[in-house]
């Protein structure tokens, strides 16, 4: 019995033994290996690639980009306030003179009545460098409201009464029917327009400030993108395609035609390209197209109205072939409109010019944007 004993224990102890060497093993292949060639057959980490620092844009001398496009304009005009022409939008007022020049137009509806006729606001720089502007209208409440945002001073010629109370704020300046006669041929409410000598006048004779005042926007009304890195609509979800801007404008039907050669929105009205004689025919074009969605009030049954731009609502941008749905916010007379993206940021937008469009929001739904 004991030799068998001794036996199962011998067998015991050499299999036990067996199965701990088995892992031993493994470190005997590393001979066949050179320390250099277990380094060679580890993937190599790809280094981080290092973003470059953009380089801020040097001004070429004697200029500043200018706060209404973004644009490089004399140095001279830096702290000149623009002004914010109020120009008529009736068939018979064609052809506008000035507004391709301009930086900044709005246009919107100006009274309920005339199929929802339009007027444009157009916002102007270097108004002394255009030989005419207009023809020039009536002002609104509406645009008395927006104008502040700029501290930009508004040219028309009168208005309702509903707008006297607006006229007496201190933050809002304006000349009246103090502009020059053109003999074109039309009814007296279409003659007249700035010309050269026109604004000169008008500071002598007021005491307007020429420059930006104790009412000048505290930040600059657009967050422009860099030339060098402009702002590209298909790195952001949700946008599309957009080639054709058909605003329903019953009485005039506006429209802007993304024109790819340029990179701009050719504006149309009444089934024709928009052309300014001032300019060598140039048509109106825009880079940047802002819509927005808006509620308004009807004053009286003789169609004046007020849009209800203090407050908050959802609108497109449009640049480049693209457009994304943003919201916009108004505060106050004075603070600026200010749009963001649907992540609640807000948006940048390309050098150079700005439409911005009031749509009602009761025909919203007729709006085209494709």
């Amino acid at each position: 019995m004991l030799w068998i004993l001794l036996a199962l224990t011998v067998s015991i102890s050499v299999t036990g033994c067996g199965k701990k060497e088995e892992p031993a093993s493994a470190p005997a292949e590393e001979e066949f290996s050179t320390e250099d060639e277990v380094l060679d057959e580890e993937p190599e980490e790809p280094e981080e690639e290092e973003e470059e620092e953009e380089e801020p844009e040097v001004a070429p001398e004697g200029m500043y980009a200018s706060e209404l496009t973004n644009e490089w304009i004399s140095e001279d005009l830096k702290e000149q306030r623009p002004i914010a022409v109020m120009v008529d939008n009736e068939k018979t007022a064609l052809p506008h003179f000035g507004l391709t020049q301009a930086d900044v137009i709005y246009e919107m509806m100006n009274s309920t009545q005339n199929d929802q006729i339009t007027r444009f606001m157009v916002l102007i720089k270097d108004y002394d460098s255009i030989d005419q502007i207009g023809s020039v209208r009536s002002v609104r409440p509406t645009n008395l409201m927006i104008a502040p945002e700029w501290n930009a001073i508004v040219c028309h010629d009168g208005g309702p009464f509903y707008i006297n109370t607006y006229l007496e704020k201190a933050y809002v300046d304006h000349f009246s029917g103090t502009f020059s006669r053109v003999n074109n041929g039309k009814p007296r409410e279409f003659t007249e327009y700035i010309l050269p000598g026109d604004m000169d006048k008008n500071f002598r004779n007021t005491k307007v400030d020429r420059e930006y005042n104790d009412y000048r926007p505290e930040e600059p009304h657009f967050k422009f993108a860099s030339e060098k890195k402009p702002v590209k609509m298909e790195e952001q979800a949700g946008n599309f395609n957009c080639t054709l801007v058909d605003l329903p404008f019953g009485h005039n039907g506006s429209q802007l035609d993304y024109d790819a050669a340029s990179g701009t929105y050719l504006y149309s009205e009444y089934g024709s390209a928009h052309k300014d004689p001032g300019n060598g025919n140039k048509q109106l074009a825009f880079k940047n197209v802002i819509l927005q969605k808006m509620s308004f009030n009807q004053l009286d049954d003789h169609g004046y109205m007020v849009w209800n731009c203090l407050g908050s609502g959802e609108g497109y941008y449009i640049t480049d072939g693209k457009a994304m749905p943003i919201s916009w916010v108004k505060e106050s007379e004075q603070g600026r409109t200010v749009y963001r993206d649907t992540m609640g940021d807000e948006i940048q937008i390309n050098t150079g010019k700005t439409y911005i469009g009031f749509v009602a929001d009761s025909r919203w739904s007729e709006l085209v944007v494709e």
